[in-house]
């Protein structure tokens, strides 16, 4: 077999994995997520453990690749070369947040909670791919103010 297969297989498996974590803890309920967004109110912190396992797991992520020449299943890593904090980051990182404060859900927890078959998840993810679409038509080709970052499919070598 070819190390397409194994890509997909490696990556269907770490969104198994990682829809199955989602719901383990809860977090598939756009109601908990709103919780721990609200300081003010009733205020349920379950999500920031979340997020810390996360930050540690993907700390683990970070110090194995920077040991590998290259990934098990590919020749490069895909990293983005933007390094730079600009205005289009800025935007889409309050767009993202705006958007999860609204309805409690981002785009994984969105995806896992496609097997509930919600009416508006339906409507979430739609919107979602919408969006993603007008980026992709009218955004990601325009070259980037810094200078870096704007093809999406930029490969790069892991710096030694």
């Amino acid at each position: 077999m070819n190390s397409g297969f194994f890509r997909l297989a490696a990556t269907l498996l770490s969104g198994l994995v990682f829809g199955f974590g989602l719901s383990l803890s809860g977090m598939l309920d756009p109601a908990r997520v709103r919780a721990f967004l609200d300081i003010t109110g009733n205020w349920n912190p379950s999500l920031a453990f979340v997020l810390g396992g996360a930050v540690f797991v993907s700390a683990l992520g970070v110090v194995l690749t920077r040991r590998l020449k290259h990934p098990l299943f590919d020749e490069t890593f895909h990293l983005p070369d933007n390094q730079v904090i600009d205005r289009r980051l800025i935007v889409g990182a309050a767009i993202f947040g705006v958007g999860w404060g609204l309805v409690g859900l981002c785009p994984g927890p969105a995806l896992a909670s496609l097997s509930l078959g919600l009416p508006p998840t339906m409507l979430f993810v739609a919107a979602m791919v919408f969006g993603m679409l007008i980026h992709d038509r009218l955004v990601a080709h325009r070259p980037s103010r810094t200078g870096g970052g704007t093809e999406a499919g930029a490969r790069l070598s892991q710096p030694h």
